[in-house]
């Protein structure tokens, strides 16, 4: 060091550390006058040692005023050595990047000056300092001394020309430090890595498109800054680079994608629609090379499509469409399972237009690619029924509609319906809310008679007898009044007379003698009058309990619906259909008398015109219509008198059968044209009433609490209630649609 201070004079060493920056100055110019003389001999060795002196006895000292006269010695040596600069920047800049962090801002504020002097004389030879020079940059845009700042951004903008103009920056250098900053949470240090994005962007020659997934990230994390010039800068960026991506020949769209979709969820509204408009962009531009990650996009597009913020609702709808017209392969990398997985997980989503969405694209997938799907059929069909439950209409609706395409096969058909009533016997509500719905929309899908064959075969050997009442009373009424289902009531209504209506009414009443009012209702409309008389003379008196006359009270309903309107005119015939007469007389009385439907049905009954008896044939006093005299002595006077005083005793018609075992009469011989056995079925309805009645019997706490006919004593006075103000509690609360009546 003694022989490098020989080379400046006393006076020169002591005014660079003197507090007065003019004193400084001087002596910088003396330390670059004598680096000139130093080129010109070539003598580098006393221009390294001179160096080395003005680092560590200055540049590096305790001493904050040495620190200074340091920094601005070395940039004066640099000046002095001009052209020959180059093989001393590595001792001649490490010391002044250093002082970057200093703790003293005088001494930073000098750093970014004396750096600024050494660059603009190495310019090219520079950028070998480059990484080092833009970390020490980035640190110093957010120094808290203002004066610092201010010189950092001159340095910036130096150094910027510097690297526009030079064939020697490396950008792949570059890029890993860059992405490593993009993490940074200060406004100032945010804005200036945007500002050399947007710089090296510029530079024809450096691809920064090709880097940008490393960086990206970091970009969707700046939109929402607090600073809104931030943000601004952020988004200007965003906007040039997907500009470029329109324009490029080919982009890697794959590893941008993967950062979309996280940005998609993002908390921040701005940062949300940019992301959502970047994948829009991406679908329309990138097509089949974004197969592969097709899961992870419509992972981020089914929530946006329920997004609180219009513009992003519409952007995901149509970004959502563009996704299913594109038509992937598993060969290209189309994983169906991580799809479908999405779209289950989906189905759970507190948005209705996000579940039905869902749902599109699980019948999407069962369209295109069913092998695959039905191998998921385990993972996904939980889900698809417990959507059953789901409050929208149009939700079940579609729900229904891809169960239905499921079921397309026989053994998913079976499946489908063993889950269904299932799902119905383990949520006692959604029968109740979705039974009807569920039902009609299965039959119409599948076929009325497949549905109801497959149920009716379920519930035969149901062991829960309480549930297969219920779900048989639900099925029964919706048989009754659905439209959807008016073929499969014409063609029971042949159950008579031709064997595919035979076999129809044989398949259903198995199950339908779970319950009383719904075997009566199925023989109904099957025209098949004596044997329902018959299952209502078979009811025991523990049978006639509130569940049985609730059920009674629907039934006299329905009769009075365009249903059942074959069977009100056949009333007018009552000599050919005595067994008709018979039954509807048998439900009226089981009713109490001051039960609206007890004066609905004797007022029907009242109806039938007195000149269709006196035209029927002689009789015979001996085989009187059973319960007559009952009958009669329970009529009311007046027309109703008169109507009765004309019904003769059944007659004895040559062209009838006697009765049979189960007392019927007049249908046997038909009946046997078709191979239906009464006598046998009503063995098996009085079989399953009396299993019932056992399961009543043994299980009494499974029962609900009725509702009695007679409600409590109120005010000193006991009010009557008729069966229309009575309702099982277990009982489903179907009704029948008013579309029912088109039927």
């Amino acid at each position: 060091m003694a022989d490098s201070a020989s080379l400046l004079s006393a006076s020169v060493l002591r005014n660079l550390a003197d507090k007065l920056y003019e004193k400084r100055k001087i002596a910088a110019l003396e330390v670059e006058g004598t680096v000139r003389g130093l080129v010109s001999v070539q003598d580098h060795d006393k221009i390294s040692n001179l160096i080395s002196l003005l680092t560590f006895e200055y540049a590096l000292s305790p001493q904050a005023n040495h620190r200074k006269g340091g920094l601005i010695g070395l940039a004066a040596a640099t000046v002095g050595l001009a052209s020959e600069a180059a093989q001393h920047l590595k001792k001649i800049v490490p010391p002044v990047l250093q002082s970057f962090t200093d703790q003293d801002s005088r001494v930073r504020y000098y750093a970014c000056e004396a750096l600024y002097n050494i660059a603009k004389v190495a310019r090219d030879d520079f950028i070998t300092f480059f990484n080092e020079v833009f970390d020490a940059l980035c640190k110093l845009s957010a120094d808290s001394d203002p004066n610092v700042q201010s010189a950092a951004h001159l340095l910036d903008g130096l150094v910027k020309d510097i690297v526009t103009e030079s064939d020697h920056f490396s950008i792949e250098k570059f890029i890993p430090l860059l992405r490593e900053r993009m993490n940074v949470l200060n406004p100032f240090v945010r804005q200036f890595l945007v500002g050399w994005i947007t710089v090296l962007d510029s530079v024809p020659d450096i691809d920064m498109l090709g880097f940008l997934p490393d960086f990206l990230d970091g970009l969707f994390n700046m939109l929402s800054d607090n600073s809104h010039e931030t943000r601004k800068q952020a988004d200007a960026a965003l906007s040039e680079f997907l500009q470029e991506i329109k324009n490029a020949p080919s982009v890697d769209y794959g590893r941008m994608a993967e950062i979309l979709v996280q940005r998609a969820s993002s908390p921040d509204e701005f940062t949300r629609l940019t992301s959502i408009t970047w994948v829009n962009e991406f679908v329309k531009l990138g097509g089949h090379q974004l197969v592969p990650y097709y899961a992870d996009i419509l992972g981020a597009i089914l929530p946006a499509i329920s997004d609180k913020e219009e513009k992003i609702r519409l952007l995901a709808t149509e970004t959502n469409e563009e996704l299913r017209a594109v038509k992937g392969e598993p060969a290209d990398g189309f994983d169906v399972g991580a799809v479908l997985a999405i779209a289950r997980r989906e189905l759970g989503s507190d948005w209705e237009a996000t579940r039905l969405e869902a749902l599109r694209w699980i019948s999407v997938l069962l369209e295109r690619h069913r092998t695959e799907v039905l191998s998921f059929l385990d993972d996904i069909f939980p889900a698809l029924l417990q959507s059953l439950s789901d409050s929208s209409d149009e939700v079940v609706l579609l729900v229904l509609e891809v169960q239905a395409c499921i079921a397309r096969d026989p053994q998913h058909f079976r499946h489908l319906m063993v889950f269904l009533v299932h799902r119905f016997n383990s949520e006692n509500s959604l029968l109740q809310k979705r039974g009807t719905l569920a039902l009609q929309k299965l039959c119409t899908l599948l076929g009325a008679e497949r549905v109801y064959r497959e149920l009716a075969t379920i519930l035969e050997g149901e062991a829960d007898l309480e549930f297969a009442t219920i779900m048989v009373q639900a099925l029964n009424v919706i048989l009754l009044t659905a439209h959807e289902l008016s073929d499969l009531r014409a063609l029971l209504k042949q159950s008579l007379i031709n064997s595919a209506g035979r076999d129809l009414f044989v398949a259903l009443y198995s199950s339908w003698c779970h319950s009383p009012m719904a075997t009566v209702s199925l023989c109904l409309l099957a025209q098949a009058y004596p044997h329902a008389s018959s299952v209502i003379q078979s009811l025991g008196e523990s049978d006639i309990n509130v569940n049985l006359l609730v059920q009674v009270d629907k039934l006299v309903r329905l009769l009075e619906t365009p249903i059942f309107s074959y069977l009100r005119l056949q009333l007018l015939e009552p000599a050919r259909y005595p067994q008709l007469l018979k039954t509807l007389y048998g439900l009226l009385m089981l009713l109490p008398q001051q039960s609206s439907a007890f004066k609905i049905l004797r007022t029907r009954l009242k109806t039938v015109p007195a000149y269709t008896f006196m035209q029927a044939p002689p009789q015979s006093s001996s085989s009187e219509f059973p319960g007559l005299s009952a009958i009669r002595r329970t009529a009311s006077t007046g027309a109703y008198t008169q109507i009765l005083s004309h019904i003769p005793s059944i007659p004895s018609v040559s062209h009838l059968s006697q009765p049979s075992d189960d007392g019927d009469s007049s249908s046997d011989m038909s009946n046997g044209a078709v191979g239906i056995n009464f006598s046998m079925q009503l063995k098996q309805f009085e079989h399953m009433q009396h299993q019932h009645r056992l399961h009543r019997v043994t299980q009494p706490q499974t029962k609900a609490p009725h509702k009695p006919l007679i409600a409590p004593v109120q005010n000193g006075q006991r009010k009557e209630e008729g069966t229309d103000s009575i309702r099982l509690r277990g009982s489903p609360n179907i009704r029948a649609p008013a579309r029912s009546w088109q039927s």
